[in-house]
Parts: structure tokens; sequence; C-alpha cells
């Protein structure tokens, strides 16, 4: 049958070129594993810590949306609210929502579809906030840098 000649063909023909192909990819998304986004560390074998990396792309947010709305919250609530931001920003998809509970005050954060201006990456957002049964909700959006930072629009 000819499927089963093209079968053959191609095993034998393509089968080096087939396994060199499959081995390039895998040293390749070995070697970018330190480029995903999904917010933790960065940087592959010579990346720093989490908590100094998150650190740095926490404060790059200055403060977030979150702190436009008025609501007190303590450090580890500010904390985990710019932590979900971050990864609202960095890595969701368009539309859907990266929560994050505190003790009085819990919240949600939505990035919508990035946008390009210039050479950035761009994305509108909200956060949702219940802060004992009352419901805020703030807007804003934010430029990815080439650093991996987000910077807020004022």
């Amino acid at each position: 049958m000819t499927i089963g000649r093209f079968d053959e063909t191609w095993a034998g023909s393509m089968g080096d070129t087939r396994i060199r192909s499959v081995a390039m990819v895998a040293l390749t998304a070995l070697a970018l594993t330190g480029c995903g986004t999904t917010g933790g560390s960065r940087g592959g074998l010579a990346s720093s810590s989490k908590a100094n990396s998150s650190t740095l792309y926490i404060s790059a947010l200055q403060g977030g949306i979150v702190s436009r709305s008025g609501v007190k919250l303590s450090n580890s609530e500010r904390q985990r609210a710019l932590e979900a931001e971050y990864r609202a920003l960095e890595a969701a998809p368009g539309g859907q929502p990266v929560a994050w509970q505190g003790g009085d005050v819990s919240g949600q954060v939505v990035a919508a579809a990035p946008y390009q201006v210039g050479q950035q990456n761009c994305r509108q957002y909200t956060h949702k906030l219940v802060d004992n049964g009352k419901q805020i909700e703030t807007r804003g959006a934010a430029c990815r840098n080439s650093d991996g930072t987000w910077t807020p629009l004022t």
C-alpha cells in the first residue's frame, strides 16, 4: 500500500532528521525554561531567589491599582493583591480572573487581552475587592517593560 511505503520511506530517510529535530526542540525548550511567564523567578539556572525576583516585579507595579481602591490592607494582603495583579498581567489569558484571599479582604484581578503601544505589550485590567462584604472595583492599565516588569499607566 502506498501509505505503508510512504511510512517506510519517511522512517528510513527522515528518521535521523526527525530524531535530530526532536532533540533540538527538547534542548531549546530546556534552554528557555527560565524564560516562561509564570510570575515566578526568572532567568533559568542563573536566576536569583523567588523572593528577590518577585520583589522587583511587585515594586515595579508602584502599588498597583489596588492602592487606588481606598481599601486598607495589611502588608500580607497588599503583597497577595499585587502578586495577583502581576500574575494577571503577565500570564493570565484575557478575561480569566486571578483570585487572592486575605483576612477580611479578598479580591480578583482580570486583565483584558494585550495590545501594542510602540514596542510594548500593554493590558487594561480591573481589580475587584470585597472588604467586609463591601465590593469595590478599580480599573487601570499597565505596560510590560523589556525586563519583564509592568509599569502602570497614570
